[in-house]
């Protein structure tokens, strides 16, 4: 049984955040229909990444939903958006604050046609920031949300997480936030608006780097490489081959690879005696690690913290990663048979439920491929209105 079976959510959203959002809600049973200029569609269609020149980008983030046409910018088209918002459960947007607005389908109007309607908003910076104005991108998120600050080599520049942590991070927040008020809906029977800011959602994951400076010493850290801002070791290390991480955080976890490397006195040693020390003498710390280290390959290192129980691993790729067996026994990348890419390997689902499973409902859709479906199904539109659309260049 799909857990969001009989859920209609309109998909007003393009390019990451928004998309992403709305796939999670369509492989958990949503029916999600996605709406498109008729000219061009989501600029995720461009392809960079591509099958047959169709855009992996776009067809992972958009698999699984309907896709249909609707110029906006003409009354028709904005009247079959009313129309299908009346028999829909959530609206999904991500265009910058305002626009909704004057499309005038602001949170109350859109309310005064579906009381019950879950109405969801990404943006930049949210509806109420003076900042709100301003266009928001991943990197802009990742700036002003503080941890490009902290991400990079000591004394290097301020450095961009290599995904769009921005984009997804606020996606995920917006989809737990819509099957919140689902679930508040139906104890309540009311619906709500969701306000999600991209830089908000950086903020929030800032944990450490936040609470230093929350804390007595208001301390604003600096960029430290792969390192913990206070264990250690918890950093990555270099071998003979290669690199690889040693993760530990306490004096448990420390004996055990003082032990690894036969160097026993370490433990008595009073620059590394507990975590907070151990930190403070990092340095001096490392340059020992890597006196082990640099003289065995990644394999053999890996073998012998494996036997001590000590906490490491190797570094993947992406090809590693996604050929690997924990990536083929999680099912983590499925095949999906698109109608123009052909059998495509796509991302599933990282949440495993035992009853409620997750399943990527198909393909992504081609521009307006859904279209006369949902007029026909949803709103009893006949071949010859929807033939007057086309004309019109309204679909």
């Amino acid at each position: 049984m799909s857990a969001l079976k009989n859920i209609k959510v309109l998909d007003l959203t393009r390019v990451l955040s928004g998309p992403f959002c709305t796939s999670i809600l369509a492989d958990m049973g949503a029916e999600v229909i996605k709406v498109e200029h008729p000219m061009g569609g989501d600029g995720a269609r461009e392809p960079s990444a591509a099958v047959n020149g169709e855009s992996l980008y776009f067809m992972s983030l958009n698999r699984g939903k309907k896709g249909i046409t609707l110029n906006l910018k003409e009354k028709k088209g904005l009247e079959i958006l009313k129309s299908l918002i009346k028999k829909s459960d959530v609206i999904v947007e991500n265009f910058r604050p305002g626009v909704m607005e004057k499309l005038g389908l602001s949170y109350p109007k859109v309310k005064e046609m579906n009381p019950g309607i879950i109405y969801a908003s990404i943006s930049g910076f949210g509806q109420d920031s003076p900042m709100k104005h301003l266009p928001a991108f991943d990197l802009v998120a990742q700036a002003m949300g503080g941890i490009m600050s902290v991400n990079g080599q000591k004394g290097a520049p301020p450095t961009r997480v290599g995904v769009s942590l921005g984009d997804t991070s606020t996606a995920l927040y917006t989809a737990f936030g819509i099957v919140t008020a689902l679930f508040n809906r139906e104890k309540t029977g009311q619906g709500q608006s969701i306000d999600v800011s991209m830089v908000d959602s950086v903020f929030s994951l800032l944990e450490m780097s936040l609470f230093s400076y929350l804390g007595d010493d208001k301390k604003v850290l600096d960029r430290m490489g792969s390192r913990h801002p206070t264990s250690y070791p918890y950093d990555v290390f270099e071998a003979k081959d290669g690199y690889f991480t040693i993760a530990t955080f306490d004096n448990t976890g420390f004996s055990r690879l003082c032990e690894a490397m036969g160097r026993f006195e370490l433990m008595e040693d009073e620059r590394f005696l507990t975590d907070t020390i151990r930190g403070k003498n990092d340095t001096a710390l490392k340059e020992i690690i890597h006196s082990w280290s640099k003289e065995l390959a990644v394999e053999q290192l890996l073998d012998i913290l494996e036997q001590a129980r000590v906490p490491s691993s190797p570094i993947y790729n992406i090809q590693q990663i996604a050929e690997s067996d924990h990536i083929k026994a999680r099912e983590m990348l499925v095949h999906v048979d698109h109608p123009v890419a052909g059998p495509t390997r796509i991302p599933a689902m990282p949440v495993k439920f035992s009853q409620t499973k997750a399943t990527i409902q198909g393909p992504s859709p081609l521009l307006g491929e859904h279209t006369k479906e949902v007029l026909k199904n949803e709103l009893g539109f006949d071949d010859q209105a929807i033939d007057e659309l086309v004309d019109n260049k309204i679909i």
